[in-house]
């Protein structure tokens, strides 16, 4: 039997990282496939990364995608 420990939360976010969040609504009359294609592009071009997906009783879904938001400080 393994023993399961709660884990410890010492990650970026928790540290003070903030992340920027992207809501897209997509539309009943756009096929998976196509979903799966936007979705990707986004992530490899615009550095995004799924957090939530919800699909609704009419067929549409909407897509919550999040991205790091790196602050750059002066070396000067």
């Amino acid at each position: 039997m393994t023993s399961t420990t709660p884990r410890q939360r010492t990650g970026w976010a928790e540290n003070g990282g903030q992340y920027e969040y992207r809501v897209l609504t997509i539309d009943r009359s756009v096929s998976r496939h196509d979903a799966v294609r936007l979705l990707t592009d986004e992530a490899e071009h615009g550095h995004w990364e799924l957090e939530r997906t919800r699909l609704y009783v009419g067929g549409e879904r909407r897509v919550w995608l999040r991205r790091k938001i790196i602050r750059v400080r002066s070396t000067l």
